[in-house]
Order: structure tokens, then C-alpha cells, then sequence
């Protein structure tokens, strides 16, 4: 039981935001509801401590792992520090992915991408250029998500039409261009 313990924390944290209900919980460990609800009360009352920065939360219909209430402040200061408030490459193809295509899903990202970008999303919420945009019309009504007025402000635009034309960006890039070769040399 000890070792699902571990496998149930990390299963919560690979899901995200989404989170399990006790029957995903029951069905990918392969134990019976009763296993799955202590597995679940063992995990909450681990995270109770306060050496954790983390704790479990029911919310809607599933379990969560969620940040404490009370270290709310610490976040702030991490979101408005302007050593952590860069955006990475990964961020920044994320970022384009959802400003050329919105409203689009994790899902959709993910296949543009090529990797899971879920977790990117997230901090791309949490720095506010990213939000909720409703649900999609496709099986599971996945959530959709666009670009917000503060998208807009960082990357110093008045709206959505100043982004360069996908064409125009397609043709700084030509079948002569080596993507791999540095253009940069260093000076002997």
C-alpha cells in the first residue's frame, strides 16, 4: 500500500488540474473503492504537515493536488518577480500555438508541440496571458483556452490582428535556411 501511496502523488501531479475521482483512482491501480478512499485520506493527511507546500483537495468531483491558502503570498511575489516573470522558449511556442489558433485545447497544443504542454499552460494562466475560454464542442467538452489582454500588453500590441501573418513568418524561413547551424560564429 505504501508503494500505490507513491504512485497515487505522482498520478495526481502528472494529471493536473483535471484530477481523479475514487473510480480512476480504483480502475488504474487496480483496487477496490474502500483501498482507493484510504489511499486518498493517507496522502491528505501526509500533505497536513506544514513541511508541505501542497495539499489535497477535493474540488468539483475530483482529487487535486492545490497550493496552501496561507503560502498565497510567497506565490504572488514568485508571479510578480521580474527574474521569474521571463518567458521561456517553451512558453513562448505555447504562447503562439494558442494566440494563432485559439480557442484551442491542451489536447491541440500537445499535437502542435509534440509534447505535453499542460503544465505550460498552467504557469501561462497563472502569469495571466492565458485563460479559460469555454469548453469545446468535441467528445469530453475539453476546456479551451486563448489569450488575454495582458498577452497583448507584454508583446506591446492593441489587438490580435498585429500578429504577424503566419505566411509572412513561413517565408523568413526558407527550404535554404539550416536550423541547426548557428549563424553566430565565435571570433579566433
Amino acid at each position: 500500500m505504501d508503494k500505490l501511496l507513491g504512485v497515487l502523488e505522482g498520478l495526481l501531479f502528472v494529471i493536473g488540474d483535471e484530477g481523479l475521482t475514487i473510480d480512476q483512482i480504483k480502475d488504474i491501480l487496480e483496487i477496490n473503492e474502500e483501498d482507493a478512499k484510504e489511499l486518498v485520506k493517507r496522502l491528505r493527511n501526509r500533505y497536513e504537515s506544514n513541511e508541505y507546500g501542497i495539499q489535497l483537495s477535493f474540488l468539483g468531483d475530483a482529487f487535486k493536488l492545490t497550493t496552501k491558502k496561507e503560502h498565497r503570498d510567497y506565490y504572488q511575489k514568485l508571479i510578480e518577480n521580474p527574474t521569474t516573470n521571463t518567458l521561456s522558449q517553451a512558453a513562448l511556442e505555447t504562447l503562439a500555438i494558442i494566440a494563432y489558433n485559439e480557442p484551442v485545447t491542451v489536447q491541440d497544443v500537445d499535437t502542435i508541440r509534440g509534447v505535453n504542454s499542460r503544465e505550460m499552460i498552467r504557469r501561462l494562466v497563472a502569469k495571466g496571458f492565458v485563460k479559460e475560454a469555454g469548453k469545446s464542442e468535441g467528445i469530453g467538452r475539453a476546456t479551451t483556452y486563448q489569450t488575454t489582454r495582458d498577452f497583448l500588453d507584454y508583446f506591446g500590441l492593441s489587438s490580435k490582428e498585429e500578429l504577424p501573418k503566419f505566411e509572412e513568418i513561413k517565408e523568413e524561413v526558407t527550404d535554404d535556411t539550416d536550423l541547426y547551424e548557428s549563424k553566430y560564429r565565435e571570433s579566433e
